[in-house]
């Protein structure tokens, strides 16, 4: 009896499950607005644009700890020049240097004269320059004939010399001037007999400074002694030393 029923409840799926051929199929469920719009079919369905999402990161947060230094990179090539600056306080005095060898003989500046006067000369004016008529040297015609006087074109220290005879029984009274200014005196006063006389200096000239002898006439009259044979007046000058530039 129990299988029987097994067998029947095992069986009733199946004939349940087969349709009735007599039945209309089933119909789809519509809306009464479905007529108005056409289905939409999946394809035709678009999704919404996604928003764009930027991602960010906070560098300080993920900051590390200091490295250690690098190798020192190649020198740039170098700016432009920049303006000199300005000059610096003058430092304390050196030590002198060992002498230096011989320079070029041909650039050595040099300076030199010698000039004589064949005749007598007697004071007529107050004052009355010393004029030569006789060279013994002048090579750079530093010495000017016409006007009785040297002219300085390599500055520096000089020696002059003035050589005279006096006339008996009147006076001498010369002066050695550089420019307008008396540096030295050559003086005799008057006697019965002619004497030589003879005055040096050393003077420290600049360029175009002047070098002269002048005669002084004062209450008696002043003369000084030559002929036309010898040569009793003379003037010398050379330089001794040229100024450092």
């Amino acid at each position: 009896m129990f299988g029987l029923f097994l067998s029947v409840f095992l069986f009733l799926p199946l004939v349940t499950s087969v349709p009735s051929p007599s039945r209309a199929p089933p119909r789809l469920c519509r809306r009464c607005c479905d007529h108005l719009d056409p289905p939409e079919s999946p394809a035709s369905r678009t999704a919404p644009p996604m928003p764009e999402v930027r991602t960010f990161i906070n560098m300080t947060i993920l900051k590390g700890d200091k490295g250690d230094r690098g190798d020192k990179g190649t020198p740039g090539k170098a700016g432009p020049e920049g303006p000199p600056g300005a000059r610096g306080t003058v430092g304390p005095k050196g030590s002198k240097g060992q002498a230096g060898a011989p320079g070029d003989p041909c650039k050595i500046q040099h300076s030199a004269f010698s000039v004589g006067r064949r005749k007598a000369l007697h004071s007529l004016d107050y004052y009355q320059a010393l004029v030569f008529d006789t060279v013994f040297v002048n090579p750079d015609e530093h010495f000017n004939m016409f006007k009785g006087k040297f002219y300085c074109y390599v500055p520096g220290v000089y020696f002059f010399n003035v050589n005279i005879h006096t006339w008996n029984f009147k006076e001498t009274y010369l002066h050695l001037m550089h420019n307008d200014r008396e540096q030295v005196i050559l003086y005799a006063q008057p006697s019965d007999r002619s004497i030589m006389q003879s005055q040096s200096v050393m003077l420290q000239l600049e360029l175009n400074d002047e070098v002269w002898v002048r005669l002084y006439k004062r209450e008696r009259e002043n003369a000084i002694y030559s002929d036309d044979v010898d040569v009793y007046i003379t003037f010398n000058g050379y330089l001794v030393a040229p100024s450092v530039q």
